[in-house]
């Protein structure tokens, strides 16, 4: 007869994952309710502000009597209402796990802007011939409720981002994860959730038919086969299943979502092959006969045009105010080591045409004496003044004038030499398609952390969403996150 003892194991695991996802829930409620509430304690704030400043520093002429705060309590609820429901209608109460801070200042400013104006026309068809007819919305306090609620609505989602992160990273509010499969990608998948505890996953096990259970895979433990899956997904209260197994057959991976597909779990699979080389698909149709887009360039036309006057704009007003320090590091660069100032090298650019990249010397005059190779992290060919340039980025300043005479733009994929072009075209599917594009000063790779010793596959992944997804807004933004980096010195790999 067998032991008891190995059911009783699995039952109090079991007993005890259960008690910990209930825990989790009622976190997630929590910090789900505590963004409404900081939204809603932020754009009361903003009124409140809003009214006292109106006459203290007046935009239009200042009134000669200021009502009351509470004859304006009915327009307060107004505004909280109006502007929390077009949040809660536009989805901004739910966020994706990742997302950018300049892109949620953006949505916040259209979103309360929409609000406000809504509140301005509404509040006048509401309150009329009622108690508060007499008092009016005026312009100048209308601005400065505006304004605030922006502002202080972007620092309340940052104080909510601050403890939202915190209790990730503590385990309170983590989602339980399945991963399928027990090759590179499912490899890949564990170390990046391993090394960004802010993602709000906790991997409960591997699900693989070539791995016995218990067996180890990236330091996560096998816990059953793929066929086992809705079993798992119960016995561990999983939420979130991946399907890392790209080479998979079309039935298997029907088999998997299918067997997956139990409570609210949400799966996700990895793309096949096919999948990667097409990039982002996109669904046309020709007279009715529908069509796959696999190969989709948004920067043409009219477009070029309108990044070209940004790219002469940015790189002339940026020469102007960096002219001095331009100045100052040429010299510095002078003191610490004989030779050139500014070195120059050949880079592959728009189509694959060759072009000489600007940059301050950084390295020994010696450095290739052996051939080229490529920068690691404490390089003994960089010269001390060499560091810091690379560290601050100084180093890339000069091809301010590579973008202004038309050879490079402010943002786009970074060129590489034309030696490592040849051995990436021949290993990296789709890399020559980064050239559809100049090459930019820096880039959406770049601002990912995906620069020096990283990965050129998945640099080149990057640069593509970037060729196929361009907007003006993305350009800024980029620019934008790129000087914060620098300043906050966020880059591990500028070496």
């Amino acid at each position: 007869m067998a032991s008891p003892a190995p059911a009783r194991t699995a039952g109090r695991k079991q007993l005890a994952v259960q008690r910990a996802n209930r825990r989790s829930a009622r976190v997630k409620t929590a910090i789900d309710l505590l963004r409404a509430v900081l939204d809603i304690a932020m754009l009361a704030l903003a009124f409140v502000l809003g009214y006292w400043l109106r006459p203290i520093l007046p935009i239009a002429p200042p009134p000669d009597e200021v009502p009351e705060f509470i004859r304006y309590t009915p327009t307060l609820f107004l505004h909280i209402t109006i502007i929390v429901s077009v949040f809660y209608f536009t989805r901004m109460y739910h966020m994706p796990r990742r997302y950018s801070r300049i892109d949620q200042a953006r949505s916040v400013l259209a979103r309360v802007t929409v609000g406000a104006f809504i509140v301005n026309g509404v509040q006048t068809i509401l309150f009329r011939n009622t108690l508060f007819d007499p008092v009016d919305y005026p312009r100048s306090m209308f601005f400065y409720v505006w304004g605030l609620s922006v502002i202080l609505v972007v620092v309340g989602r940052e104080i909510h981002r601050v403890i939202h992160n915190f209790a990730r990273r503590r385990g309170w509010d983590a989602d339980n994860l399945l991963i399928v499969g027990s090759g590179r990608i499912a490899h890949d998948i564990i170390q990046k959730v391993r090394g960004q505890s802010e993602l709000g996953y906790n991997i409960v096990g591997i699900a693989s038919d070539i791995m016995h259970a218990n067996e180890n895979f990236g330091g996560v433990p096998v816990i059953g086969s793929q066929n086992d899956l809705p079993y798992l997904i119960d016995a561990y209260a999983v939420e979130q299943v991946i399907i890392a197994a790209p080479d998979a057959q079309r039935d298997q991976l029907v088999e998997w979502v299918t067997l997956s597909q139990r409570g609210r779990v949400d799966v996700k699979v990895y793309p096949d092959m096919f999948a990667y080389m097409a990039g982002d698909l996109g669904v046309d149709d020709l007279d009715g006969m529908p069509l796959i887009t696999v190969r989709d360039i948004a920067l043409r036309g009219w477009r070029l045009s309108l990044k070209r006057t940004m790219d002469i704009i940015g790189a002339s007003i940026g020469l102007i105010f960096t002219s001095p320090l331009l100045m100052l590091t040429a010299i510095l660069i002078k003191i610490e080591s004989p030779g050139p100032v500014f070195y120059t090298q050949e880079r592959m650019g728009l189509d694959g045409n060759p072009f000489e990249m600007i940059k301050f010397r950084s390295m020994r005059l010696d450095a290739e004496a052996k051939g080229a190779g490529w920068t690691v992290k404490d390089d003994p060919r960089v010269t001390r003044m060499g560091k810091f340039m690379r560290r601050t980025s100084l180093d890339e300043l000069p091809q301010l004038v590579n973008v202004l005479m038309g050879e490079m733009s402010l943002v786009g994929p970074r060129p590489e030499r034309p030696m490592y072009v040849q051995e990436f075209r021949t290993r990296i599917p789709r890399y020559m398609e980064r050239h559809r594009e100049k090459a930019g000063m820096t880039g959406w790779a770049q601002v990912n952390g995906l620069r020096g010793d990283t990965s050129i596959a998945e640099r080149t992944s990057f640069d593509l969403w970037y060729v196929e997804n361009w907007s003006i807004w993305l350009d800024i933004t980029i620019i934008i996150r790129t000087i914060i980096n620098i300043i906050l010195r966020r880059d591990e790999n500028a070496y």
